[in-house]
């Protein structure tokens, strides 16, 4: 241990008091010992400090900062050197505002595009995940602060995250839920770890051994700290026996009491404690930067125009029939729609940034060189129909060489806490495209979101130009390329399914009250999509240029691939070159192809570039389930070299010696598996995978309500209070949706509404302790009066205790 002297000077009360927040943002200190307090932040794309209220979760407006474009977004440009300096900026924006942690980036999979926080998190493929969260983890802790990469793990949808079940297999687990954790905390050497809110085969995340010790432990070495999301510790005593050290918020120290008492009781040793304590101290001091350096502002104008080089190498260019793009020179252009006047910059809920500058289309015209004849909303922002502005839009369009039509999701439909509930962008956008159509077809479509969309009218566009969530001075980044400042060389890091219902999780999603099993195993995104042979939309990995590209030479040898790359336009231009592999033994269940490799190359018009992209440990790797670790299958292997999933423009064959392991599957009972159909997989054959019977999907009603069940399920309760608040939680969702207040509609979703019962004590900051909720429970489970009694009775001896 590190700090073992100092520990030994702590009395076993102080000990326990570091493990819990001492508000809702920072750590507990110790004054006599030195030992500072740590300021935890959101900030993904940029930093969420409260400017008032800091000691209260809430969602007030956020110190200035400047609001990058979000993962997702950066994701599209797989450029890790770019994702480093956003992170070097975000640690440097950190210092100023005195922040220790910087709770992000976040790592999740995409496993299913209506996540609502998808926007937050980079991509399908796990290896471009962690690629890019390793640098920025790399910058952001190059300033002397810590990175907190989240969420451990298998968070994949927001539906009941609070309480639901993951069922995964484990090989499922190691390749695709895991391997963007593994590298951030082995190549961005990550400090902290936040842990989710959900429960992974029975278990909740932070308390379990196997994920906590096995694995982010044992495997991979970490020796960083572990901290529970907002409100998502369970078993205080289970989470630091798995070694999940601070749990935030405070929970006015009612979680202190109960590890002092496990450490007396025996059912705690103290050594661990220690243990989790020195982690902990080992943040604290070395993020001590925020204490030790000056305040230095930050230079505002230059962070903004970072963030809109970051914009401007993201965006992707859909189609360009035509030629549309770049706009000629002279074309009269009409701009239309709700998002061009005020912009969709980035995502809802708790990573919400206050930007220092805002760039809308409208304000940056006259420097873009794109002659503007005018402007027309066209649509509601929030989805409600009006003809007349529709009207209004057409007589402009009519007007006009070209349409620039703004249109997306707007902020209340991705948000944290919620997902979507479908892939369509709202219908008044459809209307007024269709109106637009009939009247001028030089439509170029400007699209804002964070997620993927269904695009059944992509039909009526000429040119789609995804801006995705591209922060502050995205608008100024989108108008750049339209004007060929700019040559686009963003690609997807996500697939585009032509429906929804494509989807290989689609059937299973977001899964049923108690459990979300993950049947489509390893086939996720383009995996699936590849293998099943599933027509999409746009494949991962794919975006247009104002240039082309060719692929030539290709070379193959243990160490790697080689070929060469050339800009065959006339302008200059970067390229995404993309390593695939595909095991061609069909003796154990693999995709088509994996990423296993990627280069982003800049190559002036008529010039050539040699690119070797290496291989490393994951490229054949695969889990076996039989021998608990990872493998190499004895095989050939196709190496293919594309400019998307789907564009494969150079391949060659090598054979690589395996492992020897033994086959980890019986072939015959998981056919869907080794056909990569698997939209319908039978619980037969899903237990089959994951070696054991499944567990009950669906609450039991007959049982009462516990510490874990959600508010949601009050309308099961035994109590007519219960079924009471339950309806009209509902009924307040309604209304408020029904008069326009979509943001306080979803904020009952977020905070209430699958909030379990053990929420209402974590998330309080200590106004309501556990023995209180049992008082709730009672009330909820028929017993209203009993309860009552309990909870004034608790809240007086709560009340006592704290004046004592």
């Amino acid at each position: 241990m590190k700090y073992k002297e100092l520990i030994a000077s702590m009395t076993l009360e102080e000990k326990a008091s570091l493990m819990s927040g001492k508000d809702f943002w920072q750590s507990q200190d110790i004054e006599r010992l030195g030992i500072p307090s740590m300021f935890l932040a959101d900030g993904p794309h940029g930093i969420r400090k409260q400017a008032v209220a800091a000691d209260k979760l809430g969602l007030n407006a956020g110190v200035p900062a400047t609001c990058f474009p979000t993962a997702a977004t950066v994701a599209n440009s797989w450029n890790p050197e770019l994702g480093e300096k956003v992170g070097e900026y975000l640690g440097e924006e950190a210092i100023t505002q005195k922040v220790n942690v910087l709770l992000g980036p976040g790592v999740n999979m995409k496993r299913n595009p209506l996540c609502g926080r998808n926007f937050e998190y980079f991509s399908e493929d796990p290896y471009l995940a962690g690629k890019m969260a390793a640098s920025y983890i790399r910058g952001i802790q190059s300033q002397g602060i810590s990175a907190c990469v989240k969420h451990f793990a298998v968070n994949n949808q927001e539906q009941r995250r609070m309480s639901i079940d993951a069922i995964v297999d484990e090989r499922t687990l190691r390749e695709i839920y895991l391997t963007a954790f593994e590298i951030a905390v082995k190549e961005g050497k990550t400090k902290s770890i936040m842990s989710s809110y959900n429960k992974l085969n029975g278990t909740y995340t932070n308390e379990s051994l196997h994920l906590m010790r096995d694995i982010l432990r044992g495997e991979w070495g970490y020796q960083g700290t572990v901290i529970t999301d907002w409100g998502g510790s369970n078993d205080r005593v289970a989470g630091l026996l798995a070694g999940n050290e601070l749990e935030m918020p405070t929970t006015g120290g009612e979680t202190d009491r109960d590890i002092v008492l496990a450490v007396r009781g025996g059912e705690l040793p103290e050594e661990v404690l220690d243990e989790c304590v020195d982690r902990l101290l080992d943040l604290i001091f070395t993020t001590e930067a925020v204490y030790r350096r000056p305040h230095i502002d930050f230079n505002v104008e230059h962070h903004h125009r970072v963030s809109q080089k970051v914009a401007e190498e993201s965006i992707v260019l859909l189609k360009n029939e035509d030629g549309i793009l770049p706009l000629k020179f002279g074309k009269k252009v009409a701009v239309i729609g709700e998002f061009a006047q005020h912009a969709r910059y980035q995502g809802a809920g708790s990573s919400i940034v206050n930007p220092t500058i805002l760039d809308h289309t409208m304000d940056c015209f006259e420097e873009s060189g794109i002659i503007s004849i005018g402007y027309e909303q066209g649509f509601e922002r929030y989805g409600k129909k009006n003809p007349k502005k529709i009207e209004k839009a057409c007589a402009l369009a009519a007007k006009a060489d070209v349409i620039l039509l703004y249109i997306g999701l707007d902020e209340v439909t991705e948000a944290d806490g919620l997902d979507r509930q479908n892939m369509r962008i709202p219908d008044n956008q459809i209307d007024l495209l269709d109106a637009l159509y009939r009247v001028n077809p030089n439509i170029v479509a400007i699209l804002s979101c964070g997620s993927a969309v269904e695009m059944p009218w992509i039909g009526k566009v000429k040119g789609l130009l995804h801006g995705y969530l591209g922060g502050q001075a995205g608008a100024r980044a989108i108008l750049r390329v339209l004007s060929g400042d700019v040559n686009p060389s963003g690609k997807l890091a996500e697939t585009y399914p032509l429906h929804y219902e494509d989807t290989p999780s689609a059937p299973y999603f977001p899964g049923n009250e108690v459990t979300a099993e993950y049947r489509e195993s390893i086939y996720i995104g383009y995996r699936y999509f590849d293998t099943a042979q599933v027509d999409v939309l746009f494949p991962f990995g794919y975006g247009l240029s104002y240039t082309t590209f060719e692929y030539s030479d290709i070379r193959v040898n243990r160490d790697g691939v080689t070929f060469r790359l050339a800009n065959s336009g006339s302008t200059a231009g970067m390229e995404v070159a993309q390593l695939y592999v595909g095991c061609k033994s069909r003796e154990i269940f693999r995709p088509a192809k994996e990423l296993k490799g990627f280069a982003k190359v800049f190559i002036n018009a008529g010039e050539s570039k040699t690119v070797t992209i290496p291989f490393d440990d994951k490229t054949f790797r695969y889990f076996n389930v039989k021998t608990d670790s990872w493998e190499v299958e004895a095989a050939e292997y196709r190496i293919m070299i594309g400019a998307s999933s789907a564009d494969i423009r150079l391949e060659d064959t090598l054979f690589v010696e395996g492992t020897g392991a033994p086959l980890p599957y019986d072939k015959d009972k998981l056919p869907s598996y080794y056909s990569g159909n698997v939209r319908q997989v039978g619980a037969v054959e899903f237990e089959q995978l994951i070696g054991r019977p499944l567990p009950v999907a669906d609450w039991d009603r007959s049982r009462p309500l516990g510490y874990n069940d959600t508010i949601e399920q009050c309308q099961y309760a035994k109590g007519a209070i219960a079924r009471l608040a339950y309806h009209g939680i509902v009924f307040a969702h309604w209304f408020l949706r029904k008069i326009g207040k979509r943001s306080a509609a979803n904020l009952i979703m977020m905070s209430i509404y699958h909030l379990p019962f053990r929420g209402i004590a974590r998330m309080t900051g200590g106004a309501v302790n556990m023995p209180m909720v049992d008082g709730l429970l009672m009330m909820a489970n028929g017993r209203f009066f009993k309860g009552l009694r309990h909870f004034l009775k608790q809240r007086r001896l709560k009340r006592r205790a704290e004046r004592a």
